[in-house]
């Protein structure tokens, strides 16, 4: 597995845990954002492209 690989599937990990934390109400969006070093926008657009297309919408298109 390529080091690019490796880094999509912590990414990936740990959108799946803060998503599920702000999803129970533990964090707001914007608190889940700066946990994740993105801003609030962004979050916004991954918790779309997850419930659209699970883990799959994760995937950075830029890498394949």
């Amino acid at each position: 597995m390529k080091r690019a690989q490796i880094l999509q599937e912590i990414r990936k990990m740990e959108f799946e845990r803060i998503y599920t934390g702000w999803r129970a109400k533990k964090f707001t969006q914007k608190q889940a954002a700066r946990i994740l070093g993105v801003c609030e926008r962004t979050f916004r657009c991954y918790i779309n492209q997850y419930d659209d297309e699970s883990r799959e919408g994760l995937y950075d298109k830029r890498l394949t």
